[in-house]
Parts: C-alpha cells; sequence; structure tokens
C-alpha cells in the first residue's frame, strides 16, 4: 500500500541526528504530525513541548498515541531543532560518493581512494 508510504526525517533519540525512514500508515501519520508540530512551534519561536505538540494537533482535530508528543518534546530538550535543520543532508555527500564509486569498479576502473575529512 503505497498511498499511505512517505520518507519521513524521524529523529533518532540516541544521536539526535535525523535519518529518513519509510513509514506507513498511522505510524507516518503520528510522526508527520508531531514532526509538523515542532516545526510550527520553533519558527513560532515557542518552546517545543509535549503539552504544545498537543495543543497543536488538538487544534488541527489530529489524534496521535499519546507517546509521539513526548518523545518528540524529550528528543528537542536535548538538541536544537534548527541544528537538525541545518544538518539534515551533512551525511548525504558520502553515501553519494561511495555509491558512484561501484559503477567504476563494476567498469574495469579502479574506485577512487575515500579521503578523510578533517575538521
Amino acid at each position: 500500500d503505497n498511498i499511505n508510504t512517505i520518507l519521513l526525517p524521524v529523529p533518532n533519540p540516541v544521536t539526535g541526528s535525523l535519518n529518513l525512514k519509510r513509514v506507513s500508515g498511522q505510524m507516518a501519520t503520528s510522526e508527520l504530525a508531531c514532526t509538523y508540530a515542532a516545526l510550527i512551534l520553533h519558527d513560532d519561536g515557542l518552546e517545543i513541548t509535549a503539552d504544545n505538540i498537543n495543543t497543536i494537533l488538538k487544534a488541527a482535530n489530529i489524534t496521535v498515541e499519546p507517546y509521539w508528543p513526548s518523545m518528540f518534546a524529550k528528543l528537542f530538550a536535548k538538541k536544537s531543532i534548527g541544528d537538525l535543520i541545518t544538518n539534515v543532508g551533512a551525511s548525504a555527500p558520502v553515501a553519494v560518493a561511495a555509491g558512484g564509486a561501484a559503477p567504476a569498479a563494476a567498469a574495469g576502473g579502479a574506485a577512487p581512494a575515500a579521503k578523510k575529512e578533517e575538521k
């Protein structure tokens, strides 16, 4: 059922990074609703709390499982949503470069060595 399947930036509660995850059904709706609520709160300069997320969800007439707003609130108590938005694609170039090396190796050419980036 691809109609209810979406790619969603989901916060990783352990690392605090955003990971793209294919989700479907009620889970997709709940995560997406909480993500949008957190973005709205951030955009309005309000604190991202479970109560504030629930207020937005209630105003939008959206029902989610009770653990979602608190999970998002806990994440954003530790991690800045602005940093997550800014760094959402930070690891993408590494994946693209790694994927681009495989065709060269398959064609008989030597795959270029990956360079380690120093900070």
